[in-house]
């Protein structure tokens, strides 16, 4: 028998200008009373993650804040994190103020914290060992800082592992967080370049899950079976698009004028709908290939990212193949890559050749917005195809839900063809 089920899970949301400021009431009605609030440097250097401890306790619930997460977080600073909070415990509930950086890393502290084993234990195989959490996790909510990855609304947990120089995660329907706060004012001081790095997170998320394989596609499974990327489906295609839309309205404008509040707000509503999609239908082959670009990555770094460590972000990773990913993909389904580009850029160009419609939108709005051109922009060359397509084959959860089935020569010529795109 061929599939007929598809799942679909979200967040409680609570949404608009301000929400932030609610979050001691949020934790109360959760039966919080011992809260630690995990952010990092920079977003603990505004303020804000300290404003939002200090109002809990109105509502009798203690807050501590821990911001110690590294930007792009590793194995190692998850592990700092998770030790930090043991010390420091118990806790009953989690908040996390930030990127997705401090949103994985909450999810990280909160799975050990209530579960047995080691980290390495619960990242994706072939990386780790693929456990399931086996009990419950505290309440986590979610904060977003930035408009990109979607964490507040996901099932998965991203991260370096630093000896196999790979970016893999940890999926689980008990990573999603209870509840997502989302406050399209605490985005308004992102700069340009993180606005434009995590935003092409957003585009990816909607555009891999509306051409990802449809969840039909397969073999019935038995309930067991069942993960949270089920692939494609009627409600994920819905938020997919109406984040494309909004995206193609908003997304130049947030990069190029920051103190736009209506693009401000448009990037977190097109955030929060892009996560509601690819939360359940999945991403495939642009973040496939970004995992290794990420854990590669020798001597770049971008402008307005804290430090001066090498460092590619998760959201440029991932756009740096996406063009020719979906120049790949586009066979397995013509009429949504079409479409997909008319909602980004309606009424653009029509290139004669069908298939670079999509790519050719994208390779526009990343060279509006500042993105590097392509893989040999951030530091790598021919000589490193080899080394990324391994990597990319290690990300098999991620591959399973592309379209079509990709081999590493199929990945070889994504990358090769990838090296620039402008």
């Amino acid at each position: 028998m061929t599939e007929s089920i598809f799942t679909y899970g979200a967040p409680a949301l609570k949404f608009g200008d301000g929400a932030a400021d609610e979050l001691g009431y949020d934790l109360a009605q959760l039966g919080a009373r011992r809260a630690l609030v995990i952010t990092d440097p920079g977003v603990a250097a505004t303020g804000l993650p300290q404003r939002i401890a200090d109002q809990m306790a109105q509502y009798g619930v203690e807050a501590v804040v821990y911001d110690g997460v590294h930007v792009e977080p590793t194995d190692a600073s998850m592990q700092a994190a998770v030790d930090w909070a043991r010390a420091n415990g118990p806790w009953d509930a989690f908040v996390a103020v930030g990127g997705g950086s401090s949103i994985d890393t909450a999810k990280a502290v909160d799975l050990l914290l209530t579960n047995p084993g080691e980290l390495l234990d619960y990242v994706n195989a072939p990386v780790g060992g693929g456990r399931a959490p086996a009990h419950p996790l505290h309440p986590l909510v979610a904060v977003p800082t930035t408009t990109g990855t979607g964490s507040e609304s996901t099932t998965v947990c991203v991260l370096d592992v630093l000896a196999q120089r790979v970016k893999s995660g940890i999926s689980h329907a008990r990573l999603r967080p209870t509840l997502a706060v989302v406050d399209p004012l605490l985005t308004v001081s992102q700069p340009a370049g993180v606005t434009a790095a995590a935003g092409m997170d957003i585009l990816c998320h909607a555009l891999e899950s509306y051409t990802a394989r449809p969840y039909a596609a397969g073999p019935r499974k038995q309930p067991e079976q069942r993960v949270p990327y089920c692939g494609a489906n009627p409600i994920s295609d819905m938020w997919s698009e109406r984040a494309l839309a909004l995206l193609a309205g908003s997304f130049r404008r947030a990069v190029q004028h920051g103190d736009d509040l209506t693009a401000r707000r448009e990037m977190a509503m097109a955030a929060t709908f892009a996560g509601l999609g690819f939360g359940n239908a999945g991403v495939h082959v642009p973040h496939a290939n970004a995992y290794p670009i990420a854990g590669q990555v020798r001597d770049f770094h971008p402008a307005d990212y804290p430090g001066d460590e090498p460092l590619v972000p998760h959201g440029m990773a991932v756009a740096l193949t996406a063009p020719e990913a979906f120049r790949f993909t586009f066979p397995a389904s013509p009429e949504r890559h079409l479409r997909a580009a008319e909602l980004l850029a309606p009424g653009a160009d029509v290139p004669d050749e069908p298939a670079g419609r999509l790519p050719a939108v994208l390779v526009a709005l990343m060279r509006d917005i500042g993105l590097p051109d392509g893989v040999g922009a951030v530091g790598f060359g021919a000589g490193d195809v080899d080394d990324l397509v391994a990597g990319a084959l290690k990300q098999q959860r991620l591959l399973a839900t592309a379209p079509r089935d990709v081999t590493a020569d199929d990945l070889a010529t994504i990358f090769t063809k990838s090296m620039s795109l402008y």
